[in-house]
């Protein structure tokens, strides 16, 4: 009879949990962005429902645990400082700049953190 050794579980912090609260902000962003920033039905709609899809892609296949293209660290931050930015400037165009600010500074934070945490492990 085998036994199946069992695998580490990964520990998971309050800065994961929230880097993962971002995530989903920032997606839910982009979609408020594109369908209240332009004109509905057309372009509107296929905006609100592209910029967040293209945003899930490009976080699936360079940043997610299990993603596709593996990169090193700086390029994975460059691609996480690219999408959190975007969700940022779209509150901003929205004419909301303290919920760009505060989720931009955030985001950065919890970057900063995650970033000298990979570092140093």
């Amino acid at each position: 009879m085998s036994t199946a050794v069992p695998q580490p579980q990964p520990k998971i912090g309050p800065n994961d949990i929230l880097r993962f609260l971002l995530e989903l902000f920032a997606f839910v962003s982009l979609g408020i962005w594109g369908f209240l920033a332009f004109p509905l039905p057309w372009p509107g709609i296929l905006i609100g429902i592209g910029a967040p899809a293209l945003a899930i892609l490009v976080w699936a296949l360079f940043l997610s645990p299990k993603a596709v293209f593996h990169i090193d660290l700086f390029a994975q931050a460059l691609v996480e400082i690219v999408v959190f930015t975007s969700a940022a400037l779209a509150w901003w165009t929205l004419g909301q700049p303290v919920v760009a600010i505060v989720f931009a500074v955030v985001a950065a934070v919890s970057g900063l953190i995650h970033g000298r945490s990979r570092l140093a492990g």
